[in-house]
């Protein structure tokens, strides 16, 4: 089969073998794939033997041998992890959801690692209604969910972009909308900080009272150095903790199951910045990693 694999910073087409599902899982042929900001990093200096692509929709051509998960003919989006820039994927059914008519492979694709980290950034941030909430780095697809759920939810999101055109959807979505830390206004009872670098210090610094930064990326490529003196005169007693979409003590399958819910009810609205043919994915990388795509990346087999 046809799969799309690690070279010279970027991706080549190259003939693997068709993956053979383990008992507990089922195979997929790829209707569409979503990229990732932090896959884009790790095609740099790729793991051994590791092949992208961790958001996928498609149709299930075998099922799990265990007789678990869905049947053949069901379209599912699944978050396998690793290998699904390719004609199939391999994928275990606690991994997947079953996705309704209305939903289309391309949305779908764009739901599973920006959806599960919005959802879970959320519930780890706890009840929001009535709080004010900084968020940076906003305009990808983590951004747009977490700003979309946030907001349903009752919180009084900034959100941080780097120019208006890149906030408009943000501010459609009801986010107050600032182009740098720097300008946000503050105080805030929590801070989600996806930039690192030196907006890291900048957002700490908006904290209220006891207030919360956590801590999900580092957009910027860029260590960050905290002056823990400069603490002396700004937020009292502030935490700052670290989080990972993949901290959790739980499948993904029952998220997923959420985020395609809220999807096909009309309550989340991806946003597909980019949707082209994995023909040109290599394109569609370096169009990402110049931050030129404002949402999601999803590309397309035919």
């Amino acid at each position: 089969m046809k799969a799309l694999v690690p070279a010279r910073g970027t991706v080549e087409f190259a003939e693997v073998p068709q993956p053979e599902p383990r008992p507990e899982e089922v195979l997929v042929k790829v209707d569409a794939f979503s990229v990732n900001r932090g896959e884009t990093f790790l095609l740099e200096d790729p793991p051994p033997r590791w092949r992208p692509g961790k958001d996928v929709a498609g149709l299930v051509v075998q099922a799990a041998a265990d007789g678990t998960g869905p049947a053949v003919g069901q379209r599912v989006v699944a978050h396998p992890p690793g290998a699904g820039w390719a004609e199939y994927a391999a994928v275990r059914t606690d991994a997947l959801a079953v996705l309704p008519e209305q939903l289309d492979a391309p949305t779908a694709a764009a739901l599973p690692l920006a959806g599960l980290t919005a959802l879970r950034l959320l519930r780890r941030a706890g009840a929001v209604t009535g709080r004010r909430l900084l968020l940076t780095g906003a305009s990808g697809g983590v951004g747009h969910y977490l700003t979309e759920l946030a907001v349903a939810a009752g919180a009084r999101l900034t959100a941080v972009t780097a120019n208006a055109e890149r906030g408009e959807r943000l501010r459609e979505l009801g986010a107050e909308v600032v182009h740098a830390v720097a300008d946000a206004r503050g105080p805030y009872d929590l801070v989600l900080e996806s930039t690192g670098g030196s907006e890291l210090p900048l957002a700490l610094a908006r904290l209220a009272p006891r207030g919360r930064l956590v801590w999900f990326g580092q957009a910027s490529r860029e260590p960050v150095r905290l002056d823990f003196f400069a603490l002396l005169h700004g937020p009292v007693s502030a935490t700052v903790e670290h989080f990972s979409y993949a901290d959790v003590d739980h499948p993904d399958g029952p998220d997923l199951h959420t985020l395609v819910r809220l999807t096909a009810e009309g309550r989340l609205h991806p946003e597909l910045g980019l949707v082209d043919d994995w023909q040109r994915t290599a394109d569609a990388v370096a169009a990402l990693r110049g931050r030129r795509v404002r949402g999601n990346t999803v590309l397309t087999l035919d």
